[in-house]
């Protein structure tokens, strides 16, 4: 395991935690369980910065994981939402194995950055129930610069075309509670800087179907005052113009009741 990205050696959780995680699931009653020593070199802008890069979390083993998560199933919570989990894939598929073998019957959310290796995705087959990736940014430029991944839409691309094998279109049961499927984040930048239109069109070509939260909440923290482009909120219309384009690709499912509100933008 690469330290210079990755700080942990041990599985730490902060699960229970919520807060703007457990809002942007999207789905209720859902509970976060994220490791606390995720991946370095991402976003300058990234606003988790207390619970993701700290270390802040408890230590536990594989098989303290089953029973929070035996627990939680108790707590009736509707799936177990695990947070930025790559690097910690065979420790979590352990202790999965353990809370199945106890009863667990629970979705399992991969809720991670998109940026994936496809060869884990694939041992994944069969595990996971819903796939909750991001896909931040379609060209090299911005990714490379604000993510130091200049090969970043090229990995998500492939990451989330076999994600979209495995479990294909969300499905959402009659309590409007998601039971299988994928899931995709996509968070509008100032100046395009995303390259929305893009990403909407791989979107698309996966399936029209395909379930997106285009998100506008977009707000400068961390060291993104050392970036001026970067440093202002969208306007409502950059965000308008982002549900435009994928309302004319045929996207409907995931910003149905989209607030559209003018932003004063910081200009």
């Amino acid at each position: 395991m690469d330290k210079k990205y990755i700080r942990a050696s041990e599985f730490q959780s902060d699960a229970g935690l919520g807060g703007e995680r457990g809002k942007q699931s999207g789905f209720p009653r859902g509970v976060t369980g994220s490791d606390s020593d995720r991946q370095r070199g991402v976003s300058p802008y990234e606003s988790n910065r207390e619970s993701d890069y700290l270390g802040i979390g408890e230590v536990i083993s594989e098989e303290e994981l089953s029973d929070i998560m035996l627990k939680l199933q108790k707590n009736r919570c509707h799936n177990i939402n695990l947070v930025t989990p790559t690097h910690f894939t065979p420790q979590i598929v352990k202790s999965l194995r353990y809370a199945i073998e106890k009863g667990l019957d629970i979705p399992v959310v991969w809720n991670c950055s998109g940026y994936e290796n496809v060869d884990i995705i694939k041992l994944l087959d069969g595990i996971v129930d819903i796939y909750m990736p991001d896909i931040k940014y379609s060209e090299s430029e911005p990714a490379k610069k604000y993510s130091n991944a200049p090969d970043y839409f090229e990995r998500c691309k492939e990451s989330i075309e076999e994600m979209y094998r495995q479990v294909g279109d969300l499905r959402i049961n009659s309590s409007g509670i998601a039971e299988k499927g994928l899931l995709v984040r996509h968070l509008v930048l100032p100046d395009n800087l995303a390259g929305s239109e893009k990403v909407l069109k791989f979107i698309a070509g996966l399936s029209k179907d395909t379930y997106i939260n285009i998100m506008d909440q977009y707000r400068p923290c961390g060291r993104a005052h050392l970036y001026p482009e970067i440093n202002r909120r969208p306007t409502g219309e950059e965000f308008r113009e982002v549900i435009k384009i994928a309302r004319s690709l045929g996207l409907q499912r995931g910003f149905e009741n989209k607030i559209l509100h003018e932003r004063k933008s910081t200009k």
